[in-house]
């Protein structure tokens, strides 16, 4: 598969057809391992890298998922090429910046993508639309397995296996889910939230993982802890929190619509307005608007129908894809203006939101609301 296949595919997990799809964008388990008596890549000397590498990707490449599977060296992928896949979170932003000796591997559905040699010899994730934390890590605990029968991995009786990172010793798994929370951010409760949730040892992120911010009302909550608890403990404890954060925020849009309908309206309208009308815009304006256009998809002022091209939106709006769209390198005014461009060209089948048809019940959306005051 070449790069071109990746750009024209939104990739699977992006679909928005899983499990509480409204709330949770997607879920991803990602487990670290490393093979035995052999130096993490931080310390591993270029050679060394390089023949980690060979012995590890042939094994990746013969696994049934991966055929017909996007295979290549970091090395011989451009910058923008990279950075593109950290927008789809495929590779992570450490990962990007590795050359000799590091590469990718995934399979054609986008759910499913190993790096070699990033911060461990093996960063393997799996990724799924929805809540569906159980179903990516049972995908990613066959290719574990599957691996661990031709590789042998570092691995303790008493610590588990061993990683380059202590936070990640034990299990070696890290497991997140992607929200999309505006009713908890409009309503000033998100800090709430943030809170209740640090407190029993979860982890709240931005976008695009550790040290990012939270653009588009997008929150990742992870696991922290992966020693002394088992996979499948970890994921089940996590899956009850997203699901009462899921409530909370059904709660939040419940209250905007009850309590204050002018101001969620007048939300709603303002993003339409600007986005189809627009002619430059910041990638984080844009996720901003496009988040609270999907708010209101989720309560019926838009057609359901509008939902993936929304999505869709989200994704190829982001800076990298724009100038590998355009081909051609573009500064952050020239972006700005062909972000705007792509926005209202593909908002003109998106109608005028019909504030009659807001769902009293944000879980649905399939009872009307009040009608504009």
């Amino acid at each position: 598969m070449k790069f071109s296949n990746v750009m024209s595919n939104a990739g699977e997990w992006l679909r928005g057809e899983g499990p509480h799809h409204q709330i949770v964008i997607s879920s991803r388990v990602r487990l670290a391992r490393n093979l035995r008596n052999r130096a993490f890549p931080g310390w591993a000397k270029k050679a060394e890298r390089t023949a980690i590498l060979e012995l590890i990707k042939p094994h990746v490449e013969e696994l049934p998922e991966m055929q017909d599977s996007f295979s290549e060296l970091l090395q011989d992928l451009s910058a923008l090429e990279k950075q593109v896949l950290v927008e789809r979170h495929l590779i992570s932003r450490e990962h990007a910046a590795k050359s000799a000796g590091s590469a990718v591997i995934m399979n054609r559905r986008q759910t499913l993508s190993i790096m070699i040699n990033e911060e461990d010899h093996l960063r393997m994730q799996s990724m799924r639309s929805g809540l569906q934390l159980k179903q990516a890590f049972k995908l990613l605990d066959k290719i574990d397995t599957a691996l661990e029968n031709e590789l042998e991995f570092a691995y303790d009786q008493r610590l588990g296996y061993l990683t380059a990172c202590p936070t990640n010793v034990g299990t070696g798994m890290r497991a997140s889910a992607m929200l999309h929370l505006p009713g908890l951010v409009l309503s000033e409760l998100i800090n709430q939230v943030v809170q209740a949730v640090s407190k029993i040892g979860l982890a709240v992120r931005g976008l695009y993982g550790e040290g990012t911010e939270a653009m588009g009302n997008l929150f990742q909550i992870s696991n922290q802890t992966t020693l002394g608890e088992k996979e499948d403990e970890i994921i089940s404890r996590l899956t009850k929190v997203i699901e009462t954060i899921i409530e909370k925020e059904h709660d939040s849009r419940q209250v905007l619509i009850q309590k204050k309908s002018n101001t969620l309206w007048d939300q709603i309208g303002r993003a339409y307005g600007v986005l189809t009308y627009a002619h430059a815009m910041s990638s984080k304006e844009a996720l901003n608007l496009l988040s609270i256009i999907k708010l209101g998809i989720d309560l019926g002022a838009f057609p359901e129908d509008k939902r993936l091209p929304i999505d869709e939106l989200f994704m190829d709006t982001q800076p990298a894809h724009l100038q590998k769209t355009s081909q051609q390198k573009l500064n952050a005014e020239e972006r700005d203006h062909l972000r705007a461009q792509i926005i209202r060209a593909r908002l003109k089948v998106l109608p005028k939101p019909d504030i009659s048809k807001l769902a009293t019940d944000s879980g649905n959306g399939s009872n009307p609301g009040p009608s504009e005051q």
